[in-house]
Parts: C-alpha cells; structure tokens; sequence
C-alpha cells in the first residue's frame, strides 16, 4: 500500500465524511489509521470564506453592521461624530463592547470531523463552513509535494562556491553539460539543476551568458525535388548514399563541408568530420575554389598514404557547393587508383548531413560571422579544431571526440596532423581564443 493517500481513497473520505461515518469507520475501510484520516482532513479541508487575518474583525455581521457610539457611555471616550464602531479611529475593539457580537468560527470545527458536512445546522449557519472535498484535497496534496522538491536546496556559501567555478568557464564558451561533466564531483548538482538556477537568476551568469540555450523544433522529413539532375550528381545522390550505406554498414562515414568569412575574397576553411566520432579536422584554404579543395585531398593523401586515406575516408558526404563539383578529381587520385566516394545531399537539404552544420556553430563561436580569415594560420585552424574536438558531448555519454578516435588508424591521423586534447578547464569557445 502506497504512503501516501490516492485520490481514489480521498473520495471514499469525502463520501463517508457526507454520511457521518466516524474517523475510525472510514481508517478500517481504506485499511489506515485513524489519525492519518484526521489529519488529511484537518490539512485539506477548504473554508466557503476567507479566514480573518490577526487582528482583522470576524463578526458574522461585520458587511451589514450600522451600529455606532457603542462607547459614548464611557467617559475616558469622545464622540465619534458619524464612524461606525467598526471602523472606529482610536482603535477599539469592537468585539470587546459589542453585546451582538457573533465569532464567525464555529467551535465545532475544532473537534472531529472538522467539517460542516453533515451539520443540521449549516443551511441556517452564519459561521464559516469548512468542507472536504477529494479533488481540491488532491490537487493540494500534489502542490505540497511539488513545493518540497523546488526551490534552492544549497547554502549560500555552496552556491557562491558554485558561481566561481562556473562563471570563468562560462566565459570561456563552456558549455553547462561540458562543465557538469568535468566537475561533477564539484558541483554536486545535475545539469538540469544548474539550468534551473541560471534561470532563477542565483549566480551571476544569465541565460545570455550561455553558448546556446534553445529548443529545436524536430525537423520534418520531406523529399526534396530538383528539376533535373547535373552530370556530377549522376550515381551520388542521397538515395545513392542511402543504398551504399546499407550494402556497406560497417564503413565510416565523412561529412564535409566549407566555412567562409567575409564577403570580400579571402581564406575558406575545409571541413571534415567523422560521424562515428563526431572529430572534425579543419584545412585553411586560400579560396573557396575545386582547386583548392583538391590540393587538401592530395596533401592529406601524401601524408597518410593512400590506404590510410582509404581506411579512413571511405564515404563523405557533402553539399553542393562549387567547389565539390569536381567528383571524379576528388575520388581519384592523380596516377588514377581510387581513394574515396564522394555522395551529394539533396539541394537545400543540409539537415541531411547534420554533423558538420552542428560543429560550424561552434566555430562561430570562436570566429563569427563576417570575421576576415586572412589573417588566420594553420596553427590558429589546429588550435580551433583541438578546443572543439575537447569539448565534452551529451550524445557521446559524456565524452569529447578525442576520447573516441582510438582505433589504430584514427590515432595514426592524429599523430600526422599533430593534434592533441585540451584539458578540461582550458577549452574556450570565445573570440578570445586567438587574442592570445
């Protein structure tokens, strides 16, 4: 049997309260103590009127009473010229003096059942009535419940404590579940808790403070039509990709995509990341043209070896952006021997390659939007793409992209491009990152 009382057994109260069962009656019907039914009755029970304040009158008459000079008799009194005695201005009491005042509380209440329910007297009754009803008893029961487990449940000095380590690694564009992660011990709250207390404004940080604090919308699935079909799509559309991957389950899978900055002519970022792990590599590129994005393809090629790259770099899947309009050069190496296969989304539909498009909101964080990439170095890519790659993930049970590349061939990458983790407490995903 539950501890608590249902609302099944509160309306079995309710019904035997109306037929003037005792409180003993009812324990044996629903198995219970006595007690437990008294005192469910006494905390839930609901008044038809407001019950007077301290201090406040709680005649029965107090809304129709006229009377007034009740104490013109005594000779330590003025005249109250026209003030009703209940609004009396120096304070008297009138109850005191009154010979026709009636206690809107009924001394019966004070004793079992608590309630008027079953009272000959309560249609003539000019007292508060108290009643017990199940479904307000119920919904009272449940806010009780709710109220006990809300609120801060920290001292003061804990959740001081709280604020001073988070706050500088929010300001470093940490995110909550990246921090809850990486301090759990620490901070002795659930990432939702701490959610809530941003919200309820305890620490400094504000929601404005946080990398991203909003509710996607589930995105509909919808087939995406194209009046024709451009020569370099022939044999790589999605639903190519969509057959291959299910002849073929077990090879990785690569997105790929590019970051520009500004409008005018300047360096474009090359983007690549591993679905399995959610590792992204960025390549700095002087421009956004096939060109360019051939020459990555064969400088990684020479780096790795054509089977590593193989191993790899099976399938990537990209957009179409011009300059991926070049598959067969991309697929190819220059002495001919196949290195890779390359399969386009559909047009307008980069939720399909969902990944890469996450990740570019983390390097806005990092280089926002309209910020010139002229300036930017090889070292500034590395060391961009090793605080994203240290950022702990939800979707990864708690751990960062680096923890999941440990294959042979995904740690002989990592080796060859020299990439390495950031600790914890020293990833920042702000501008700041290259002003150092």
């Amino acid at each position: 049997m539950p501890k608590q009382l249902t609302l099944s057994e509160r309306i079995i109260i309710e019904r035997m309260l109306s037929q003037d069962y005792t409180f003993a009656s009812i324990s044996r019907k629903l198995e219970r103590s006595a007690s437990t039914i008294s005192r469910e009755v006494l905390k839930y029970r609901c008044f038809v009127n407001k019950l007077p304040r301290d201090g406040e009158l709680d005649c029965v008459n107090k809304y129709t009473c006229q009377r007034n000079r009740l104490c013109f008799d005594n000779p330590t009194s003025h005249e109250c010229y026209g003030y009703r005695c209940k609004r009396c201005p120096d304070g008297i009491d009138c109850t005191q003096i009154c010979n026709q005042y009636i206690s809107s509380h009924c001394n019966l209440l004070d004793k079992p059942p608590y309630v008027c329910s079953n009272c000959s007297k309560q249609k003539s009754c000019k007292k508060n009535h108290a009643y017990y009803t199940a479904h307000r008893a119920n919904a009272a029961h449940k806010k009780c419940i709710r109220l006990a487990h809300s609120g801060i449940r920290k001292t003061p000095e804990e959740i001081q404590e709280i604020g001073k380590l988070i706050k500088p690694l929010i300001l470093k564009g940490q995110s909550l579940n990246h921090i809850c992660t990486t301090h759990c011990d620490e901070l002795g709250i659930s990432e939702k808790t701490l959610y809530n207390y941003i919200d309820q404004c305890v620490f400094d940080v504000r929601n404005i403070d946080l990398p991203k604090k909003v509710v996607y919308r589930k995105r509909r699935e919808r087939k995406v039509l194209t009046k024709f079909e451009y020569k370099y799509r022939q044999g790589r559309t999605y639903e190519d990709f969509l057959s291959f991957i299910k002849e073929n389950p077990d090879l990785p899978i690569v997105e790929m995509d590019t970051v520009k900055g500004n409008r005018e002519k300047s360096k474009v970022m090359l983007t690549m990341i591993f679905r399995k792990s959610h590792f992204m590599l960025i390549f700095l590129m002087p421009d956004g043209t096939q060109k360019s994005v051939l020459n990555v393809f064969d400088t990684l090629t020479d780096l790795l070896g054509l089977s590593l790259f193989r191993a790899l770099f099976p399938v990537i899947l990209t957009d179409n952006g011009v300059e991926f309009k070049d598959p067969e050069s991309m697929e190819y190496t220059q002495s001919g021997c196949p290195r890779t296969r390359l399969f386009y989304c559909d047009p307008q539909a980069s939720w399909q390659k969902p990944l890469v498009e996450n990740n570019h909101r983390l390097i806005r964080r990092i280089l926002p939007k309209g910020t010139p990439f002229n300036t930017l170095s090889k070292d500034d890519a590395n060391l961009i793409l090793r605080h994203i790659n240290s950022v702990i993930r939800e979707q990864l049970q708690d751990r960062t992209p680096f923890d999941l590349m440990d294959s042979k061939n995904e740690k002989k990458l990592l080796l060859a491009l020299n990439l390495s983790p950031i600790p914890p407490d020293e990833v920042v995903l702000r501008p700041t990152l290259l002003k150092k």
